[in-house]
């Protein structure tokens, strides 16, 4: 069951869909009964993996800086999560899947972040696990802190090669499916494995050995943080492709967290480890470190099954930390605090 009287069974049916939406509204607005008491959550650097009363934290400090919080969805995927034998640990056998922004009045600090006193957004990538009684038991917050620094004009790092900003809804404008029948789908979810496998088959020397033939002409891929939007098979190689390939020639997808279908729209999201031995990356000289990705990829398929737009949410700052540069310190440093000695954190 999900919520009262509901089963689970046609989890993917509209009616279920509009309750995790308003769940998830409610979690929003300051109401953290929505999360179950043994919740577990993965979010963006610096918050990281908390349990049970520490899987309360990334909220409450997002209701601290934004106390007139709202949640604005702009694409809602849920359905049976497929399973991925690189995860050695259980995953949820269905999910929410969400991009989208929140928005409200800066008022305090943000992770270091200083407020700007106006309007402002964050952008997000989330997939939520939910229990019979409605509540939520696992998250995965890919939170786009790079992107609001970016906005506001705090970003210490080498600007994105693509062009940063707002990710906007599906041009099709049914992101939400509000409408769906609750018809499970898997014919997305195979297309973009598929895809993937033909990524794969990159045989390192030239670029055109990768199949792009997945994905259709003149598609938009909305990245978050250091890498930014781009347009096109031409754009997408330029600011994208091209500099990720180069700073990482090796590239091991470590697991997705969630694999699902919802009509036209398919979603993945995990980790992938790169050894950064190749070219500099968002203006980082090579650093030989192995380093962990934490991406998700929300796709839009058009009536010809070829992928249309491709939402990109990452953590950037995780990435960065892991190859040696604290941003956030960085951050602190141009607001005045520097660090003084040596050995400072």
């Amino acid at each position: 069951m999900f919520g009262t009287g509901i089963d689970m069974t046609t989890y993917t049916c509209g009616i279920n869909r509009r309750i995790a939406v308003a769940a998830l509204r409610r979690l929003a607005s300051g109401d953290l009964e929505t999360l179950a008491d043994d919740a577990r959550c993965d979010a963006s650097h610096p918050f990281g993996r908390l349990t049970g009363a520490a899987a309360r934290d990334p909220w409450n400090a997002l209701r601290r800086a934004f106390p007139d919080l709202e949640r604005r969805d702009a694409i809602v995927l849920a359905g049976r999560n497929q399973p991925d034998d690189r995860v050695g640990a259980p995953v949820a056998d269905e999910m929410v899947a969400c991009v989208g922004s929140y928005v409200g009045t800066f008022r305090e600090g943000f992770c270091g972040i200083a407020p700007t006193r106006g309007v402002a957004r964050l952008d997000y990538g989330e997939g939520h696990a939910f229990d019979a009684h409605g509540r939520i038991v696992r998250s995965w917050l890919v939170w786009d802190l790079a992107g609001l620094m970016i906005a506001t004009g705090q970003w210490p790092m080498a600007a994105p090669l693509g062009a940063p900003g707002h990710w906007p809804a599906p041009a099709t404008q049914d992101g939400m499916r509000s409408n769906a029948d609750g018809a499970e789908d898997g014919g997305s979810l195979r297309r973009v494995l598929a895809m993937h496998d033909a990524l794969h088959a990159y045989d390192g020397a030239s670029i055109d050995s990768m199949d792009m033939s997945a994905w259709a002409d003149g598609f938009l891929y909305w990245a978050a943080g250091g890498i930014g939007a781009c347009k096109g098979l031409d754009g997408f190689r330029a600011h994208h492709q091209l500099p990720f390939l180069r700073a990482f020639p090796t590239r091991i997808g470590a697991g997705h967290f969630v694999r699902l279908s919802d009509g036209p729209y398919a979603v993945t999201g995990g980790d992938v480890r790169l050894d950064h031995s190749g070219d500099e990356y968002m203006g980082l000289a090579p650093s030989g470190r192995r380093v962990m990705f934490r991406v998700m990829d929300f796709y839009r398929f058009d009536a010809e099954g070829r992928i249309a737009e491709n939402w990109l949410p990452n953590d950037t700052l995780g990435l960065m930390h892991d190859l040696g540069v604290d941003v956030l310190a960085r951050l602190r440093h141009r607001q005045g605090a520097p660090r003084r000695d040596v050995k400072d954190a």
